[in-house]
């Protein structure tokens, strides 16, 4: 049986409140991190952040297309100034914060260069432009950016992002010399 057009409606405003409520715990952290809030729990706090994103990308993805009622994009009103973010994350992640990247492995596999100051940078402003038309009521507007900027570039920056983060605690907690690792087995086994 077909859903009603109410059903309908009740599951849009259901996913564009989820994903809105994801975004803006996104964005504020992100903030509050470049900002110096957490400085030794930066790391883990962005492996959180960032997986929690790619939930709520995933479920963007994995819908059909969201089609806006109009033809056009509402104006959602002036855009952030991202670069005292970017500045901020990128002094918080100074010395980690480049890394190499391929841009669409599907198509070349040239490398590129990447940052996680302005990966973070990036998703937070696509995040916040849905957020300014789901803080208006424009429901299926603030789906159709979140979904078409997942698709088409907070989705890879993200994953790229994620995997950065993960790769730079991996070398930190495995790249320990063996005195090291030896003084630790030793205190955890006899406390």
């Amino acid at each position: 049986m077909p859903e009603t057009p109410d059903a309908e409606a009740l599951q849009v405003g259901t996913l564009a409140a989820e994903t809105a409520q994801d975004a803006r715990a996104f964005c504020e952290s992100v903030r509050q991190l470049a900002a110096g809030s957490a400085p030794d729990a930066a790391l883990p706090l962005m492996l959180l952040m960032l997986a929690q994103l790619q939930v709520a990308g995933a479920r963007l993805g994995a819908i059909q297309d969201v089609v806006p009622e109009e033809r056009y994009e509402a104006d959602p009103g002036p855009e952030s100034n991202l670069d005292a973010l970017r500045m901020g994350l990128a002094n918080m992640l100074d010395g980690i914060d480049d890394y190499a990247d391929v841009v669409d492995p599907m198509t070349s596999v040239e490398p590129a260069r990447g940052a996680l100051s302005d990966d973070l940078a990036d998703i937070v402003g696509a995040l916040e432009h849905g957020l300014a038309h789901f803080d208006h009521g424009r429901l299926t507007e603030a789906l159709w950016w979140w979904q078409f900027s997942y698709l088409s570039q907070w989705g890879v920056r993200s994953s790229a992002a994620l995997r950065v983060v993960q790769t730079i605690l991996a070398h930190l907690r495995l790249d320990a010399d063996d005195e090291t690792v030896a003084d630790a087995e030793f205190e955890a086994l006899h406390p």
